[in-house]
């Protein structure tokens, strides 16, 4: 197995099965549960047709282990966070993000959704993962858990439902994870959900599931136009990420969307902390200042934005690349949310 091929900067991605397969994730369950060194870990997986038999070998490595399994089911990445925050434990969720069907990967946390990157424990994993122990061990139980009412009631508690005007918006959830939550959100507030494909489908029949790429939002607009609807919104496979539509039918970057979110959040916490990264655009701490907040400024990707969060305090840190983290969301990106704010 080249290890070396899938193991990234900040989760494991490759094409399944050649080189994500069921055996794979039964290593690197084994290499999780004895890095983390807990008697309980979260699993969850979006709906690529890889991923049951990803999930079949992960649980059966992490179980082998002496360590129980809280199954999620299919759900978004950001539910996973969630159940690893909210329960302390933590959490594995196999999915490829944004990527074409045939891609695979794995993402996990440590308790409180704390990241685990190259730099916080991921070539541990893999070093045990290519050289696992063999010992014989009780093996741990495997429940499943229903992560939905407590994953829409958190979102409720940092944003609140009785603030929301009667818009009308169309989500696209690209037939990823998003549709799995969406319509749980929208039956606590005004606002009028109008759905595009929303069913998950691990083929990805419609487009792709990466709102980045400008042709994969055509749709979004066409139906935004039909409906006269007020905003739209893209999610990716995994629906840790999210790109916004105004209601000119205006494709906002994701430097903006980190400025009006920012300003949110200074309106209500006078004089914050908010992080972006490096490629933001100027815009962004510009709005930060102009709002009475502090800008910092930190490298690109996940594990950074969370550690200089925790650092600093800060309120909110977002990227141009669509993740949005909040600090009362554990630090974690989550695509549900960024759209309830906005």
């Amino acid at each position: 197995m080249d290890f070396d091929s899938i193991f990234k900067a900040y989760d494991i991605r490759g094409v399944a099965p050649d080189q994500i397969n069921s055996e794979v994730g039964r290593l690197v369950g084994i290499g999780f549960a004895e890095f983390a060194g807990v008697d309980r870990i979260a699993v969850g997986h979006d709906c690529r047709v890889s991923s049951p038999d990803i999930r079949d070998g992960v649980i059966d490595g992490i179980t082998s282990r002496g360590v129980a399994v809280d199954y999620l089911g299919e759900v978004a990445t950001d539910m996973v966070y969630y159940y690893s925050g909210a329960e302390s434990v933590p959490g594995l969720m196999i999915t490829a993000s944004h990527n074409t069907g045939e891609w695979n990967g794995i993402k996990m946390c440590l308790a409180g959704a704390a990241p685990v990157g190259v730099d916080t424990g991921l070539l541990t994993i893999k070093s045990i993962a290519m050289d696992p122990p063999f010992d014989e061990r009780r093996r741990g139980d495997a429940r499943t858990v229903d992560v939905l009412p407590g994953y829409v009631d958190h979102l409720f508690s940092i944003v609140s439902a009785g603030q929301f005007k009667p818009l009308r918006v169309v989500a696209d959830g690209g037939n990823g994870m998003a549709g799995v939550a969406l319509h749980g959100v929208f039956d606590r507030i005004e606002s009028d959900l109008i759905g595009l494909y929303l069913d998950p489908d691990g083929t990805f029949p419609n487009h792709p599931a990466d709102p980045l790429r400008p042709e994969n939002l055509v749709d979004l607009v066409a139906l935004m136009k039909d409906e006269a609807s007020d905003i739209g919104v893209a999610f990716d496979g995994d629906a840790d990420r999210a790109f916004f539509i105004d209601d000119q039918r205006v494709p906002l970057p994701g430097s903006t969307t980190t400025a009006i979110i920012a300003t949110w959040f200074l309106r209500r916490y006078p004089g914050a902390s908010i992080v972006h990264n490096l490629i933001c655009s100027k815009a962004v701490p510009e709005a930060i200042i102009a709002a009475g907040g502090t800008p910092i400024r930190t490298k690109v990707g996940h594990s950074y934005i969370k550690q200089v969060m925790k650092e600093s305090g800060a309120v909110f840190g977002g990227e141009h690349s669509g993740h949005y983290y909040f600090r009362d969301n554990f630090r974690a990106d989550s695509g549900m949310l960024a759209m309830l704010v906005l």
